[in-house]
């Protein structure tokens, strides 16, 4: 299989060059915009950046000297190219990431074949999709068993979910006011009681067929952290995400010899080698890149090439669009150590629409890698037009 497709791709290259990059930002695209990369054979292919779109355009202005006339089909020498910029800027990873992206669309569209194809064939025909949002009242246990009630009968049949906890606390007593992802915050003794209480009562409501994840924010500092996991001890979460800050590995390290729940981050960290030391040194238990923000496909798979040395599965973060989620559906398909990917295609109905109808299949929370060329969607340009944020160009 690998030598008939590279026998294609040898047919294929030199034949078109890029001739264009663009950059649009979505209303609902949680700071992140789509890439377009276009060649002289009118194929154009579709990425997804985590930057917004003024950020993303200047950027691409950067890349241009990288890519406009290059073969689109030399997707390793070009990620290397983009990613060892270093005079007078550095590579920017978020839209670097998206450029990758839509160099692997467009590689699939003039070759006829799904990304994941291209990459190493399918370990998996489906991917494991997690829920985001968790009952809010944890002190009502009726409440709580309600919520799960209505979670198990979700259409899409997800079987795990992602809970926070910040707003189960009184912000007023805490060491200093409350500030969602500003780093080496503090937790008392009484504070992880209550966390405690709340994650044991879930537990008790959902059973043990269902499963969640405890999501935070890198805003703990170490002794907290430690804390934080030995209170979750008994309500045995799938792990805990993103308890620390990402600039000091040292502290995973530290956090991970002395927890008993496994410790996942990632979204954060960019590229392969900021991965390096929290996989080498033993930080972590998950690794949670973003192929947004990590390089793309093809960083997202150095990483995890390395994770799979070490033992170590590899969940995906994404709080993107539909390309960002069936960019991690052809991700899962090829990574033989993939674990399952977050999505919000249960909150924002401009996901599934910017897509059409039909454009993913999603039962018992497992997401159908899609088997058309590329990442096997067609954008709806009407949709776009009604998504985009203000001031934003139509892919100019």
């Amino acid at each position: 299989m690998e030598s008939v497709m590279s026998d294609r791709v040898e047919n294929e290259r030199g034949r078109i060059a890029i001739t264009g990059l663009k950059a649009m930002q979505l209303l609902s695209g949680t700071g992140q915009s789509l890439v377009r990369v276009e060649t002289d054979a009118g194929v154009v292919g579709i990425g997804e950046a985590g930057a917004d779109g003024p950020a993303a355009r200047a950027n691409l202005r950067w890349l241009e000297r990288v890519l406009i006339g290059a073969d689109p089909l030399e997707i390793g020498k070009l990620y290397h190219q983009m990613m060892g910029l270093q005079h007078t800027y550095q590579a920017h990873v978020p839209t670097v990431s998206g450029v990758d992206i839509a160099l692997w669309d467009l590689a699939g569209k003039v070759l006829n074949r799904p990304v994941c194809d291209l990459l190493t064939g399918r370990f998996r025909d489906r991917v494991e999709i997690y829920y985001g949002i968790g009952p809010s009242d944890v002190t009502n246990r009726a409440g709580v068993e309600e919520w799960v009630g209505e979670f198990r009968s979700h259409p899409h049949g997800y079987r795990t979910v992602k809970v926070s906890w910040s707003n189960w606390l009184d912000s007023a007593r805490l060491s200093r006011p409350f500030d969602p992802a500003a780093p080496s915050q503090t937790l008392k003794v009484s504070d992880l009681k209550i966390i405690q209480a709340g994650y044991e009562t879930l537990r008790e409501a959902m059973g043990w067929d269902l499963d969640f994840i405890v999501h935070c924010h890198n805003e703990w500092d170490v002794p907290s952290a430690i804390g934080l996991c030995r209170a979750l001890e008994e309500a045995q979460p799938l792990w805990i995400e993103d308890p620390l800050q990402v600039w000091f590995s040292g502290g995973y390290k530290a956090l991970r010899a002395a927890s008993r729940v496994p410790i996942c981050t990632g979204e954060k960290i960019e590229g392969f080698r900021d991965f390096l030391p929290f996989i080498v040194e033993g930080g972590i238990d998950v690794l949670h890149p973003d192929l947004c923000w990590c390089g793309g496909i093809s960083g997202g798979r150095r990483i995890a090439e390395l994770a799979e040395h070490y033992g170590l599965p590899v969940a995906l973060h994404n709080c993107g669009s539909l390309v960002h989620n069936m960019a991690n559906a052809h991700f899962g398909a090829s990574v033989r150590n993939f674990s399952m990917s977050e999505s919000r295609l249960y909150s924002n109905a401009y996901i599934a629409e910017m897509g059409g109808l039909d454009c993913f299949d999603l039962v018992d929370g497992m997401l159908a890698v899609p088997e058309g060329p590329g990442l096997g969607i067609d954008l709806v340009p009407e949709v776009l037009l009604a998504e985009l944020a203000e001031g934003e160009p139509f892919w100019d």
